[in-house]
């Protein structure tokens, strides 16, 4: 084989050899550009969801935290009815343990009537021990009815709190800038400013106590019958056609007994007047005949 074969035929090689390593090359470059697009593809969802929570985060309000039973905000109220044997008695006792559990009574309202005692009495009992005073009560005499109620105020606390450090902020900036007002315009603006700021943070303090109290301090209703008083069940009329029916002739009859009433009232005066009105009138018709000349014959 002479020069000229050989040079060719290693050309040929070298040619082989450089279209081998491009094609590798190619593939490695093929197989590493998918998965950087898969790396960028999978960054780009995680910021596009990592964006709407963000938003979300920043447009909902805050609410309030997932607070167990006896860390929330709770009003109770109850009522009940208790047939004693002495209303008196009873009233001292009912009154002792509420000063026994922390409470006081707000309201006292007694009557008796003839052979019947009835009391109602509003206490004020602390939260924690609203149940255990239920029950005490219950056990004065002889149970009749029991009512008793919730309502969960955490939200309200939550966003009066909430509310609250906001105006105070808003108190000291008005405040920072009251000092540092320069001319009388700015000096007036900016007191009428604080002061309707400090207005509506003593508005929102005075609710914001009003709930506490309420949250703190249960109410309680208790109502003393002795065993001759009749218990007032006006909240337990009866509805339907014969009630309807009853109340209309009930109706009918003090509207009858009215009409008669007034009548009654109106006769004497009926006379009184009517008898002199009656006699000057036909005093007037006799006159009248008397002065109207007869008829001459033609």
């Amino acid at each position: 084989m002479d020069k000229r074969g050989i040079t060719a035929a290693l050309l040929a090689c070298l040619m082989l050899a450089g279209c081998g390593a491009d094609n590798s090359d190619s593939g490695m470059s093929s197989q590493a550009e998918p998965a950087v697009g898969q790396q960028d593809t999978a960054g780009g969802a995680a910021e596009n969801k990592a964006a709407p929570e963000q938003a979300a985060g920043q447009d909902t309000p805050a609410q309030a935290p997932n607070l167990q039973v006896d860390q929330r905000s709770i009003i109770y109220t109850g009522s009940i009815t208790i047939r004693v044997d002495d209303v008196t008695a009873a009233s001292a006792q009912v009154t002792g343990i509420a000063t026994g559990s922390g409470g006081f009574v707000s309201g006292d309202e007694r009557h008796s009537g003839t052979g019947s005692a009835t009391a109602n009495i509003q206490l004020r009992i602390p939260a924690a021990k609203f149940s255990s005073v239920v029950d005490q009560l219950g056990k004065l005499g002889k149970e009749e009815s029991r009512g008793i109620n919730t309502e969960d105020v955490t939200e309200q606390v939550v966003d009066l709190d909430a509310r609250i450090s906001v105006q105070k902020a808003r108190v000291e900036s008005g405040k920072r800038l009251l000092a540092e007002a320069k001319s009388l315009n700015d000096l007036v603006m900016l007191e009428r400013e604080v002061a309707t700021r400090e207005s509506d943070l003593a508005s929102l303090e005075a609710k914001k106590r009003r709930l506490d109290d309420l949250t703190a301090l249960s109410t309680i209703t208790v109502v003393l019958l002795d065993p001759e008083a009749v218990r007032d069940d006006s909240d337990d009329e009866p509805v339907g056609f014969l009630a309807g029916l009853s109340g209309g002739w009930q109706a009918l009859l003090i509207s009858m007994g009215v009409l008669l009433t007034v009548l009654g009232a109106l006769l004497p005066w009926a006379v009184a007047i009517g008898v002199p009105v009656w006699a000057v009138i036909q005093g007037v018709r006799r006159y009248r005949r008397r002065s109207t000349p007869a008829p001459t014959a033609p």
